[in-house]
């Protein structure tokens, strides 16, 4: 597609959001940041390609109409809060390391201030219109554990795992929030790659899984596999088994290809979190560690479901023009 010229958008504009235009370099520099570092030779083409920037423009929609709501209360970051968090993602990096990085991902310092700005103002946002609100009480915790007592009784070691998974076969029956799916191989490659930058970026693995997953039985929850008993990880396939034993809790692996066993097929790629690690043993109510570990679950839960629909809340109420997308089915079987 040559570019998005209806009538509203004009070539440059892509969408817009209360008036306020989402421009097509924008959506370009952040198509080159996700395709950045994938180890195939060619960039996605043809229907791919414009997938590739039909989501980011989805997400820089979502993220224009939060900003919107910031101003309202007054919850736009700071130039001081800025600087702080520079410094603190530079920390680990000469001044020659960090900008190399910088081009590496193909932007600027202005453009990942921006990226910076914008990400702590919505996590500003977030927690005074939802996280704040959240009150996990201790009848909460004691009624969760009565009723799922067995989950802590562990006759071996257990591993909580996370993963974000894509899939070269597009499923109808995934639904993930950006309705995000896969076509083919390639796509897939270039997919699990690009949120693999992302988390590299200190995107949230959770809100990343919720968007882009396509596990169907996971998505929905952050991602969240639940405890893995060691004798069932044994017969896990030996690349992802391998990548799970040496992670400590906290991390997530590198892309993991997975193939069918027989055939040898690639039929998935995924990123493997380790959220937590339990020696065998039951573990009753008066232990902390459970206590800590029910409350954080019930929380995530509940979070992840409120920002799922306070995002909708929010969409509800804005004006939308995604002149892209308008173009998109304007041009269907056209081959433009």
């Amino acid at each position: 597609m040559a570019g998005c010229q209806s009538k509203q958008g004009g070539a440059d504009v892509m969408a817009s959001v209360d008036g306020r235009k989402i421009l097509r370099t924008d959506v370009e520099k952040y198509y080159l940041n996700q395709t950045a570092g994938s180890d195939q030779p060619q960039s996605p083409v043809g229907e791919q390609a414009t997938s590739l920037r039909l989501s980011i423009l989805r997400e820089l929609i979502d993220n224009e109409i939060v900003m919107r709501r910031a101003e309202k209360l007054g919850l736009l970051a700071t130039d001081e809060e800025v600087d702080r968090e520079v410094n603190k993602v530079k920390a680990p990096y000469t001044q020659e390391q960090f900008d190399q990085k910088l081009k590496d991902k193909k932007i600027t310092l202005d453009d990942f201030r921006r990226d910076l700005r914008r990400s702590l103002t919505v996590d500003k946002v977030l927690n005074k219109e939802v996280t704040s609100k959240i009150n996990i009480t201790d009848q909460d915790v004691s009624d969760y554990y009565n009723a799922h007592k067995g989950e802590f009784n562990l006759i071996e070691p257990q591993y909580h795992l996370a993963q974000i998974y894509v899939s070269p076969l597009p499923n109808p029956q995934v639904h993930n929030l950006k309705n995000d799916k896969a076509q083919n191989e390639a796509d897939a490659r270039k997919k699990i790659q690009m949120l693999s930058n992302r988390l590299d970026s200190g995107d949230d693995f959770a809100t990343l899984a919720m968007n882009y997953s396509e596990d169907s039985e996971t998505s929905a929850n952050g991602g969240d596999l639940g405890f893995t008993p060691e004798s069932a990880l044994q017969r896990t396939d030996p690349t992802t088994r391998e990548v799970v034993m040496k992670l400590k809790p906290g991390q997530y692996s590198p892309v993991i290809t997975v193939a069918d066993p027989v055939s040898k097929r690639i039929v998935g790629f995924r990123v493997v979190r380790l959220v937590a690690k339990e020696p065998a043993g039951q573990r009753e109510y008066s232990d902390p560690r459970v206590q800590q570990a029910i409350r954080s679950q019930l929380r995530d839960r509940r979070e992840q479901l409120l920002k799922a629909a306070y995002y909708e809340v929010l969409r509800d109420g804005a004006k939308v023009d995604n002149y892209y997308a308008d173009e998109i089915l304007k041009n269907a079987g056209t081959g433009k």
